[in-house]
């Protein structure tokens, strides 16, 4: 299946959900595999407050892989993930 090339301008910047709606923060760069021709990741700058700062500890670039995203429109939707949650309570 083709996909539709767009420029890199036009994809910084954009703004990033996941599918269930909540909002990450804004693409900042992409990563791309030259040997293939195609994007390996989108690193997304997780805003003060947002779903993905919540996940990852604060605001911070996220490198998010490219089989996650699910759609790159008017806004970048991006499949919901989970993290794992270390316990700190002791027995």
């Amino acid at each position: 299946m083709a996909q539709n090339i767009l420029d890199f301008s036009d994809v910084t910047g954009k703004t990033v959900y996941t599918n269930k709606g909540s909002y990450c923060g804004k693409v900042k760069d992409i990563e791309i595999d030259l040997g293939k021709f195609a994007v390996r990741a989108v690193v997304v700058g997780a805003d003060k407050d947002s779903y993905l700062a919540q996940k990852v500890g604060g605001s911070k670039n996220v490198v998010i892989p490219y089989r996650m995203v699910q759609a790159v429109d008017d806004v970048i939707i991006i499949k919901d993930f989970q993290t794992s949650q270390v316990d700190d309570e002791k027995d």
